[in-house]
């Protein structure tokens, strides 16, 4: 098995006027912004608008807001009046700004969200998890039951490995990529934001996750977990830090 993809780590948000997180589940054409990293810069880019590029350390002159993610309050640095009105202009629905997680800022823990994590599991802005692994026989398996095949970005997986059966992801326990062990937590449920075409911001609030409702529910005994919804990708935490590249073989250690 290999891995396919990583994306940048998720420690940018966008958030209203009063400090609660938005998401493509509030504003659909979110998924249209691009946010890349290449040396000190940070650029945001969406089509038919001019890149705005930025520091990508924020100044420490700028205001740490307090700030809200499923309930959980959390903080993060705002990034600037230029990106603000960047991304309010872009959406063109109510004023929005841009704030960063800082490695000094206390994150949330992902055990006050699901009891199933650890108490040591921290997380920024992600739901519930950093480490979302989908497999691409999956993937494939799902849109051989689609009329309209959708796309890995409709699941924002950040790791996506190669090689496998199909969900065989869901049997994995402990994985080792390059020099990191990774460790499952738990299925990953999916929620009306899988319906947001990545390539036009349009929410269709059906497809895949009509399809996937018809055969991926969880057991009688795991509704009190993941309740109606159905599971598609899953979720792990680091046992160890360290470097995984595209490319990198996959090992499981334990099923």
């Amino acid at each position: 098995m290999h891995i396919l993809c990583f994306e940048h780590g998720r420690f940018w948000l966008v958030i209203n006027e009063k400090g609660n997180m938005v998401t493509a589940r509030q504003e659909p054409r979110l998924v249209l912004i691009s946010l890349t990293c290449e040396g000190d810069a940070l650029t945001l880019s969406a089509a038919y608008t001019k890149d705005l590029q930025l520091p990508l350390k924020t100044p420490a002159t700028n205001a740490v807001c307090k700030c809200r993610v499923h309930g959980l309050e959390i903080e993060g640095r705002d990034c600037g009046e230029a990106a603000a009105q960047w991304i309010t202009s872009f959406l063109k629905t109510q004023p929005y700004r841009l704030v960063h997680f800082e490695p000094h800022l206390r994150p949330r823990n992902s055990h006050q969200i699901l009891d199933v994590f650890r108490p040591t599991d921290q997380i920024a802005y992600s739901d519930t998890s950093p480490y979302l692994i989908l497999s691409e026989a999956s993937l494939a398996d799902l849109n051989s039951r689609l009329e309209k095949k959708v796309k890995v970005t409709n699941f924002r997986p950040n790791i996506v490995i190669s090689g496998c059966g199909v969900y065989a992801e869901d049997s994995w326990d402990e994985l080792l990529i390059g020099d990191v062990i990774m460790k499952r937590i738990m299925a990953c449920s999916r929620c009306i934001l899988t319906t947001v075409d990545p390539d036009t911001g349009v929410m269709s609030r059906k497809e895949p996750l009509e399809t996937l409702k018809s055969y991926r529910l969880c057991d009688a005994s795991e509704q009190k977990l993941y309740g109606k919804s159905p599971l598609f990708g899953q979720y792990f935490v680091l046992e160890s830090t360290g470097t995984i590249k595209v490319g990198d073989p996959v090992y499981l250690l334990g099923q």
